[in-house]
């Protein structure tokens, strides 16, 4: 039975393990050959998404609307806010931000059908 077990397991291979050494002495292991999914193509795309939407908040929105859209998705590193504590730090009502943001947000999509 414990031969059994153990042929079944001399197919399986450790990412861990080690395949050779260089002329240094370092290890080299099968999780060095082995690739990983790459992300950079994305996240290059996730960048310029970000730079993209930045610059279009400060062209194409009013102050006040740029100020709201900004606090709300937390746009330039801020931490996202609700609508209840936009309104409260302005001085205005939930309902109110709400209608600013939905402005903004059609403003924002139209000009990015333009480009």
């Amino acid at each position: 039975m414990y031969f059994r077990s153990q042929k079944k397991l001399q197919s399986e291979v450790s990412l861990s393990e080690s395949i050779e050494t260089d002329k240094d002495g370092n290890a080299l292991y099968l999780m060095d050959i082995v690739g990983v999914d790459d992300t950079m193509l994305k996240d290059l795309q996730d960048r310029e998404d970000q730079i993209a939407v930045g610059r279009l908040v400060r062209e194409c929105l009013t102050e006040r609307e740029a100020q709201i859209i900004s606090e709300r998705y937390g746009l330039g590193g801020r931490v996202p806010q609700t609508q209840r504590q936009i309104a409260e730090r302005c001085g205005i009502s939930r309902s109110y931000v709400s209608r600013i943001e939905k402005r903004a947000l059609q403003k924002l999509q139209e000009a990015m059908g333009e480009r």
